[in-house]
């Protein structure tokens, strides 16, 4: 596929693009006959189907258009692309709950309605409102209220019954009037409202109720013992007991009813083994024994020949799901597919994480933190369709096309390009599906390795154990500083500073948890405070990032050792986050590593690499002269 109208003895038109799992991008210049480069632009679109695969075509001719156009240059000018060898590599994703909370015949309300009433905690029978005039003087009674009544009637019925001998200790409300009713009564009592169960509360049963002070949480029901004390439990019903206190933690208010019938426990949820083959040897290992023993089978057998799940299991169907998409996008122009037993997943990145989890038999939609693993896998085939693409992007340009070499060798190439960088130097490119290693020696040989895991794990960790229920948000926890909206003209960030503003914040911040994004604070719906989101987003980027850096750069280090490699560059679109290059910078400083986010050509930032580096390995194998 020549170029035909170009003059050898005059410069040439090159483009280097890099097709990744997100981002397609292009890199331009100009090469001169004595191999000298003059770079004119780079630019970058989103990747169209998934890499390696021909729909990348669309995606590969968009950047170059685009970049040749922010420099006032014509398609048909362009003499060579350079498209990367773009071996298709795609995770998946699993959590898988070791640990369910199940309270059946057992009755428990913890939530956290916007203004419960009254302070402190009382002890009694549940009574129906309506029957609470008729109860006996001198024991202490839960006042159950259904949806309909009228704040002013209740508050009247508790003090007629008061007046008459009945010791009402607390209220439980359908609806949200807690602070009105408390305010009219002759004696305040701690008062729960907006229980929308509030018929399925059994009457005739001895309660707990427990509101904390404004700005504090319950302290006895949220406490294993403290149920044992408030209900007079032996040890094992203590035990059985503790789901239903790690299910109120946090809260401001709670009701626990026990029931002569209730029956709580804490089950064991078979998730099924994962099938590990490498090395020579097969190792099983349950899913349930946590991240590490699986992260520590992972290590016993590098490298990975392949992955199975348990038939049956979430686990199993969970990798299978991965082979039959790989097989899909797998089916090429020239009409065969790689069956799914042929696809092997190469790597596995287990990590111990939370899920929320409506707990059975609660009455307000409460939710446990259970235990679980998330589970990312990652599929990398032999089977490119590039020159599919190549052939394509030729066509459709009348230029050259050709496959310009593996990425790893590539990226680091661009990465040299980053000032005070030498060989030898080790790249790590931080992507939303994999995390990439690569190692080029002095000699100029190259290593790379391919693991799982990235930022897609990191946003569905935020998303689950802050049980948001919106990737979008999670996402925005991920990328922005958080601060907490402290009046309508200030807020307090993350660090502890405050910052003053000459127009008010919209009302719907005031008093909020929120990321700042450059289009202003966005609440995030949560009812954790701002320095346990904090915790959250740096434990998921520490997790998955920062074990990742180093587990890849291990395999790719002489003798797997750390503290052989001086240079390492941080690459891909990660690599702009605002804090995970520094965790992973002061993770790697006891080695007495140089690490940082590259700057390729000077300008470039973290991106860009492989383009770039095309362009470099392609001036260097046309001319003797050293690429520019």
């Amino acid at each position: 596929m020549g170029a035909p109208g170009h003059d050898p003895s005059s410069a040439r038109l090159v483009v280097g693009v890099d097709i990744g799992n997100s981002t397609t991008e292009a890199c331009l210049a100009e090469l001169a006959p004595d191999g000298s480069l003059t770079y004119l632009g780079a630019d970058l679109t989103r990747t169209t189907g998934v890499k390696g695969t021909p729909d990348n075509t669309v995606g590969a001719l968009r950047v170059v258009r685009d970049v040749l156009a922010r420099a006032g240059r014509r398609p048909d000018e362009v003499h060579t692309v350079l498209l990367n060898e773009a071996t298709p590599v795609i995770s998946g994703l699993a959590m898988e709950t070791i640990t369910e909370t199940i309270i059946t015949e057992s009755t428990m309300i913890g939530h956290n309605p916007t203004t419960p009433g009254g302070v402190g905690l009382a002890v009694g029978t549940t009574v129906s409102i309506a029957d609470l005039t008729a109860q006996p003087p001198g024991e202490p009674v839960v006042c159950v209220v259904p949806a309909g009544w009228d704040f002013d009637d209740v508050a009247r019925v508790v003090n007629a019954a008061v007046a008459g001998g009945v010791a009402v200790v607390a209220a439980v409300l359908a609806g949200d009037d807690a602070v009105l009713v408390t305010n009219r009564l002759d004696r305040a009592v701690p008062v729960v409202d907006e229980v929308r169960a509030v018929e399925k509360v059994p009457l005739g049963m001895l309660a707990a109720v427990e509101v904390a002070a404004p700005g504090r949480t319950i302290r006895t029901l949220s406490d294993s013992y403290g149920l044992a004390s408030v209900f007079g439990l032996d040890p094992d019903q203590t035990r059985a007991v503790s789901p239903v206190a790690r299910a109120l933690t946090g809260n401001r208010s709670a009701v626990v009813v026990r029931t002569p019938s209730g029956d709580v426990t804490d089950r064991r949820i078979p998730v099924g083994e994962l099938v590990l083959r490498g090395a020579g040897r097969e190792l099983r290992v349950d899913v349930d024994a946590g991240a590490e023993a699986i992260m520590a089978t992972v290590a016993r057998l590098q490298p990975l020949d392949d992955v199975h799940g348990e038939p049956g299991t979430h686990v199993g169907g969970m990798l299978a799901q991965v082979r039959d998409t790989m097989s899909d996008v797998l089916h090429g122009a020239d009409g065969s597919a790689q069956p799914a037993s042929e696809i092997a997943i190469r790597d596995v990145l287990a990590v111990d994480t939370f899920v929320p989890a409506e707990v059975r038999g609660g009455l307000a939609g409460e939710i446990a933190l259970e235990n679980a693993v998330a589970l990312a896998a990652m599929v990398r085939t032999s089977r490119s369709r590039m020159q599919l693409v190549a052939d394509q992007v030729s066509a459709e340009l009348g230029a050259r096309a050709e496959i310009g070499g593996v990425e790893g060798e590539m990226a680091v190439g661009g990465a040299l390009t980053t000032p005070g960088v030498d060989r030898p130097v080790a790249v790590l490119d931080l992507g939303g599906g994999s995390t990439d290693a690569a190692l080029m020696t002095v000699d100029g040989v190259c290593t790379a390795v391919h693991v799982a895991g990235a930022g897609e794990l990191v946003t569905k960790l935020i998303d689950s154990e802050l049980a948001l229920g919106d990737r979008e948000v999670a996402e925005g926890v991920k990328w922005h500083p958080l601060a907490k909206v402290e009046s309508f003209f200030h807020l307090r960030h993350e660090d502890g500073t405050v910052q003053f503003f000459d127009q008010p914040f919209p009302p719907h911040v005031f008093a909020r948890v929120v990321v700042l994004t450059p289009d202003g604070p966005v609440p995030v719906e949560t009812r954790h405070g701002l320095d346990h989101v904090r915790r959250v987003r740096r434990a998921a980027k520490s997790r998955v990032f920062v074990v990742n850096a180093v587990r890849a750069l291990r395999q790719v280090a002489p003798g797997g050792d750390l503290r052989a490699l001086d240079f390492v560059v941080l690459l891909g679109g990660s690599a702009l986050d605002f804090e995970i290059p520094e965790l992973i910078a002061d993770e790697l400083a006891p080695y007495g590593i140089v690490c940082g986010t590259g700057n390729v050509l000077g300008t470039q930032g973290p991106r860009n690499a492989v383009a770039s580096g095309l362009v470099r390995a392609h001036a260097a194998a046309s001319s003797p002269c050293p690429a520019g």
